[in-house]
């Protein structure tokens, strides 16, 4: 899908104290009848039951580059690793539930890898972590059992949630998906910037990829659906696709990827 590009000069409201204008770290909102906190760092806190949510972390995903002769820098499992560690300690979370594509390739499970996580899990030894099942995951496979990883397939109930990695429209509950990497493209005059985001609808919330060596997708929002983009360290919630359409200042048409 393709995302319609929104003007920079919108102002972009949130539903936040004053001074949300600048952007927010963290957003509490409700999907499900559940509160909920986005997070810049792209994970979505289920305060209630101690539970973050992240979608598409592709861990070894450089190393698989680099195994085809790709020359690329070292660091992204090290940055995400510890971008986990900032989100449990934020939300004294009991559980991450990771919403597929946990592992990038087979050839990236390389003993680097197993090294750092192993060492993260004795970090975070009481941490529950699930990982529902993504399309990398089936050719990747599970992760080595020293790793403790609780691997489930999709739909996995949480209720009222069902956690995901394919977007669905379950017929009860609310879905928690990834698998999109969704991204918003948004645009001033000559220039345009390409922005990962939370999409959320009335049955089902799409996560933004947590691995920050992925790519994007541009994503086109239902007129129910709201986009909460990501820049940088700030979340904002971009104006519904209705009123840019009303308020005379349209989407300038679709971004190509």
């Amino acid at each position: 899908m393709s995302a319609p590009s929104v003007p920079l000069s919108f102002q972009l409201p949130l539903d936040h104290p004053p001074g949300a204008a600048r952007g927010v770290p963290q957003w509490t909102t409700s999907v499900g009848g559940e509160r909920v906190v986005l997070h810049a760092m792209r994970a979505l806190e289920w305060p209630r039951e101690r539970t973050l949510f992240v979608a598409d972390v592709h861990f070894g995903k450089a190393a698989a580059f680099r195994a085809a002769g790709v020359p690329l820098p070292r660091g992204s499992t090290a940055s995400d690793l510890h971008r986990l560690d900032a989100l449990i300690a934020h939300a004294n979370a009991a559980c991450v539930v990771v919403l597929g594509d946990f592992l990038h390739a087979k050839s990236g499970r390389v003993g680097a890898l197993t090294s750092a996580f192993v060492a993260w899990r004795v970090r975070n030894a009481n941490v529950d972590v699930v990982l529902v099942r993504g399309n990398h995951d089936a050719r990747a496979g599970d992760p080595p059992p020293e790793w403790r990883v609780r691997c489930v397939d999709a739909p996995y109930p949480l209720p009222p949630f069902l956690a995901c990695h394919h977007v669905e429209k379950p017929r009860t509950g609310y879905a928690l998906c990834g698998h999109l990497h969704p991204a918003v493209r948004i645009a001033s005059g000559g220039d345009s910037a390409r922005l990962p985001c939370f999409v959320l609808g009335r049955e089902r919330a799409i996560l933004p990829a947590f691995g920050r060596f992925t790519g994007m997708a541009d994503v086109a929002p239902a007129h129910d659906e709201r986009i909460v983009a990501i820049a940088g360290d700030a979340l904002f919630e971009l104006p519904p696709l209705s009123q840019n359409c009303n308020g005379g200042l349209p989407f300038v048409g679709p971004a190509n990827a």
